[in-house]
């Protein structure tokens, strides 16, 4: 073949460039949308040590926070489809918030390519010590004797946090009052200080607290005991059975990003996962590493669309 025409065929064809090992050839940007100290921070921060290691190039974590994720969801969709953009999505953005805005900038299933699922985990309820309750029984009846009900926060609007109070709040006819962060750490922060009397969060981001006794956890949120709290009951556990609302993360792309770079992300991602130090590191934090094919994260994707779009409507849940 002649040279020129070589030329010509690797200019117009974008897989030819990453054949030959042109991608990544810049710094990458790994957006999540909550403040450090969070669970989707805590994950990222653990993933993108190593998998910038595999791909040969820094990755650098954008903390864009607000609106339960929708602002970080808003700026990927946007974002020019090239694989230079990754965003490591929540349940929240991916499968409840189509069901609370009905102006939102961007749509789950349309806008963004699955890469792969990241990890599963459950989230757990704490409260300061300044509260009574030391099991779910004793904080519901606490927050239902409690004038104006029982604020309890969490990462954000639409977020796991927020699904797993509200959906305790219609089970149990419990008083519970939700007061949005933009992020688990910024919540945790404030109920540590007080400011606050009670928060479902993240494993990770409730741990150490929970270790030194500054706060206390009493249920976690997925249907079976956690084994990273073997020591407290789950909700369904604890007298409300059939109770479930997990959180889990994800890796998606802009949409009409090149499939051959989505299954290089899928490649490098699935492979950093796979490691013995950054599976450790994710346990350690209550994350279980649950990676995918892209095939497989859309189709959870609507699945979850579904299943939380039930749950919303029953629930009642309206966007704050």
């Amino acid at each position: 073949m002649p040279r020129i025409l070589v030329a010509i065929v690797a200019f117009a064809c974008p897989a030819f460039g990453l054949a030959q090992g042109a991608f990544p050839s810049r710094p990458v940007s790994m957006v999540i949308g909550f403040a450090p100290g969070g669970g989707a921070d805590i994950t990222a921060r653990i993933i993108v040590k190593k998998l910038s290691e595999n791909i040969g190039q820094s990755i650098i974590v954008e903390n864009r926070a607000g609106a339960g994720g929708q602002i970080a969801a808003t700026v990927v969709a946007k974002a020019a489809p090239d694989g230079y953009t990754i965003y490591l999505a929540n349940v929240g953005v991916l499968a409840v918030a189509p069901h609370l805005v009905s102006n939102l900038p961007f749509n789950p299933e349309r806008d963004f390519a699955p890469i792969t699922m990241a990890v599963v985990l459950d989230n757990v309820l704490v409260v300061h010590p300044s509260v009574a309750a030391r099991t779910l029984a004793e904080y519901i009846a606490e927050a239902n004797r409690r004038p104006g009900g029982m604020p309890y926060g969490s990462s954000g609007i639409g977020g796991a946090g927020h699904l797993a109070g509200e959906l305790l709040k219609l089970m149990a006819k419990a008083n519970l009052v939700h007061v949005p962060y933009k992020g688990g750490g910024p919540a945790m922060s404030d109920v540590l200080g007080g400011q606050i009397p009670s928060l479902i969060t993240t494993a990770g981001t409730a741990a150490p607290h929970v270790k030194a006794g500054k706060v206390r956890a009493l249920a976690t949120t997925g249907s079976k005991r956690s084994t990273f709290y073997p020591d407290v009951p789950p909700v369904a556990e604890a007298g409300y059975p059939g109770f479930e609302a997990v959180n889990w993360y994800a890796y998606v792309a802009p949409a009409n990003t090149p499939r051959e770079i989505v299954e290089r992300w899928n490649r490098e991602i699935v492979k950093t996962l796979n490691t013995q130090e950054t599976r450790e590191q994710l346990l350690a934090n209550g994350m279980e590493p649950s990676p995918s094919t892209p095939e497989e994260l859309a189709r959870t994707i609507a699945r979850e669309l579904v299943v939380w779009g039930r749950v919303v409507k029953a629930a009642g849940i309206k966007a704050e």
